[in-house]
């Protein structure tokens, strides 16, 4: 649906985004002759040919190591879904924009005209060089999934798809606090989980990682179990992967008795169907702009309650994981983002609230400044300690 033209003039995002939200702006200044000379020509030269010499250097004498390369194509952007590049640009910038204050990380958007899965892959692997690690952002599933694990296996620098990862690791972090709150432990819990796009393969493998008890995966066909004959490769392997109860039928049914439900879809859930759970229930309906269970709902039955909403109590914001991550692993120069980084990106997270949870309280703040340093800490403490760390 159009937008109406008088809309910018009321709309207080339009005046925000005028212009874009990020610049370029110069880490040194050129004063004078002898400034400029350094900066360019020819003391430049000295620093290109030590480079060439030794790759490395680039780390230190270039802004390839607090630099991140931010890539879509704009086919699957949060509550929009594919509105292509130049529509996904504002996003990008957001995404730039939140590295920046919440990481000091530096990042730059780019926004492919191309859903091709080698065309994206022979891009990003030509841009590389330049960059310390890699965001995919926003692009749709299944194509995702082969997109980063062939840049990971082309490339020496963290490929990071934080629809995937960042989500499954505030999810985790939260998780752990609204079980303690609930008197329980991961290993006690049922979940059952609407969605099995990008953000749902990944929320179920760190889960199962973690060490959550069982957890049933559902997508528009219901329940994904082994015995079904129409998944994907990535969809059977979450089949061995998750329930462990060999549940079948409706993403509905299975809610009957759940400790859990995690939303990652758009669809909504009968009030009756939210009221068949388990008693002091965990809900976290995430779809945006509208929960799968609206929280007026949820809190009839529920303990502890999260949405992907800011108006709400417990917001599940990717902020909270993404620019720490980057952080930690551009610090230790790692090769990769491994599952024990995002673990331990998740429990870090989990440990900021601490004995403090409360049912309205599960998830830091994204304004808590403890957040990024807690987080990239405990990313490069992992990342040395698996091996992935180069300095």
């Amino acid at each position: 649906m159009a937008i109406d033209p008088a809309t910018f003039a009321i709309d207080p995002a339009f005046p925000l985004h005028r212009g874009g939200k990020i610049e370029v702006r110069p880490a040194v200044r050129i004063r004078d002759m002898e400034g400029l000379a350094l900066a360019y020509t020819p003391g430049v030269a000295r620093v290109a040919q030590a480079i060439a010499e030794n790759p490395e250097l680039a780390y230190d004498y270039t802004w390839k190591g607090n630099t991140v390369l931010i890539v879509t194509d704009g086919t699957a952007v949060l509550g929009l879904g594919d509105i292509g590049p130049m529509g996904a640009l504002p996003v990008m910038e957001g995404k730039a924009l939140l590295f920046k204050e919440f990481g000091d990380v530096d990042a730059v958007p780019i926004c492919l005209d191309t859903k091709d899965v080698e065309e994206i892959i022979e891009t990003v692997v030509r841009l590389a060089p330049a960059y310390g690690g890699v965001n995919l952002e926003d692009i749709s599933a299944p194509r995702c999934f082969e997109i980063e694990k062939r840049l990971q296996e082309l490339l020496d620098i963290p490929i990071f798809h934080d629809d995937q990862h960042g989500t499954a690791v505030v999810v985790l972090a939260a998780l752990i606090s609204a079980a303690r709150v609930t008197g329980r432990s991961l290993g006690d819990l049922r979940v059952v989980m609407s969605g099995a796009g990008a953000a749902g393969v990944a929320v179920s493998t760190m889960l199962v990682e973690a060490g959550v008890g069982d957890i049933a995966v559902a997508d528009t066909k219901g329940i994904i179990h082994h015995t079904r004959d129409d998944l994907t490769d990535v969809k059977a392997l979450l089949a061995s992967r998750t329930n462990s109860s060999n549940l079948t039928g409706s993403m509905l049914s299975a809610l009957d008795g759940a400790d859990v439900f995690i939303g990652l879809s758009s669809g909504q859930v009968p009030d009756e169907a939210v009221a068949s759970m388990a008693p002091n229930s965990i809900i976290f309906a995430l779809a945006n702009p509208t929960p799968e269970i609206h929280p007026d709902v949820a809190n009839r039955t529920a303990a502890v309650v999260a949405t992907g909403r800011s108006d709400f109590p417990n917001q599940i914001n990717n902020v909270l994981a993404f620019p720490g991550i980057f952080r930690g692993a551009l610090d230790t120069r790692a090769t990769r983002i491994t599952e024990g980084m995002k673990l331990a990106a998740a429990n870090a997270l989990a440990d900021l609230v601490g004995d403090e949870a409360r049912p309205d309280y599960v998830i830091p703040n994204v304004f808590d400044r403890r957040v990024g340093v807690e987080v990239s800490s405990a990313v490069a403490a992992a990342a040395r300690a698996e091996g992935v760390a180069r300095r």
